[in-house]
């Protein structure tokens, strides 16, 4: 199939990586048209402007950075191009940038699929990203070609916004996950407690989850170089969570402590580091 894909970073490019193993054609787009290089030598096309990417395809991938740099890619810079297209949108934004971008597309005579995933790189790399998709099933369907090559059989969750509310409770569990986390494990090492110890009675409890050894070694090194998710990514989710859960009514006064927090990740030096970092912060002035 002929792909056009814009946003060529972390997960972008191992998107096109992944699609280009697969045997698609593949026409690429991004801000910095070095991060291109990498998929122009496995045998992509580069283009200067999100028009001519857009016009290339039968399908267009968008994994830019926020919503409002989405639409104005989309919208904005690719214009008439999108006629008769089907965008796959994977970058997290908010539910409702989602379906506004949607009403916009359809005007423009094209559809949205939003497509946020679970997993980063090495699941893009290997095809094994779990798909969330909200829209149309005729859209779906329109796109299980190059689906079941990023990752199977998706979750169709409803129409769109549904996918991203998702998105959105799944990494609010990342934000909270780690740093509870990293709270226990700062205490029982102040208090003398083998970190061995304590996991070996975590590990046997319902308290475990498989992302406190997946980030132990990190935390304990104090080592975050080399990041599939940065820590500037997830205070973005968690700004956008805290948004939609507010809209719905919730009460989010427990997890406001931790986006202040995750505010001071910045001047930390810690937005291009793995998200875990946040370990540096709960470390508090001990």
């Amino acid at each position: 199939m002929e792909i056009s894909l814009l946003g060529t970073g972390l997960l972008g490019g191992a998107i096109g990586e992944r699609l280009l193993g697969c045997g698609h054609a593949l026409t690429v787009w991004n801000r910095t048209p070095e991060r291109c290089m990498p998929l122009l030598a496995l045998g992509a096309r580069a283009v200067t402007t999100p028009a001519e990417a857009v016009a290339a395809g039968e399908l267009v991938i968008t994994v830019l950075s926020d919503g409002a740099t989405t639409s104005a890619v989309l919208l904005e810079q690719a214009g008439e191009a999108l006629a008769g297209k089907l965008v796959l949108q994977v970058a997290t934004i908010a539910p409702e940038e989602s379906q506004a971008l949607a009403a916009a597309l359809a005007e423009r005579g094209a559809e949205l699929l939003e497509l946020p995933v679970l997993g980063s790189k090495p699941e893009a790399l290997a095809g094994t990203l779990q798909l969330m998709a909200g829209g149309r099933p005729e859209a779906l369907e329109r796109a299980r070609q190059v689906l079941r090559d990023l990752g199977g059989e998706p979750h169709h969750l409803g129409p769109v916004g549904a996918a991203l509310t998702t998105k959105l409770a799944l990494n609010q569990l990342i934000a909270s996950l780690t740093h509870s986390f990293s709270l226990s494990l700062h205490l029982v090492q102040r208090g003398g407690v083998e970190v061995e110890a304590f996991m070996a009675i975590l590990r046997a409890s319902a308290l475990y989850a498989p992302t406190f050894d997946k980030k132990l070694a990190k935390e304990l090194a104090n080592d975050y170089a080399n990041p599939n998710f940065p820590t500037a990514h997830l205070r973005k989710d968690l700004r956008l969570f805290l948004q939609a859960a507010t809209g719905a009514g919730l009460n989010t006064e427990g997890l406001n402590g931790l986006a202040q927090l995750l505010e001071r990740a910045t001047a930390a030096g810690l937005d291009d580091l793995d998200y875990s970092a946040l370990h540096r912060l709960t470390a508090g002035a001990g």
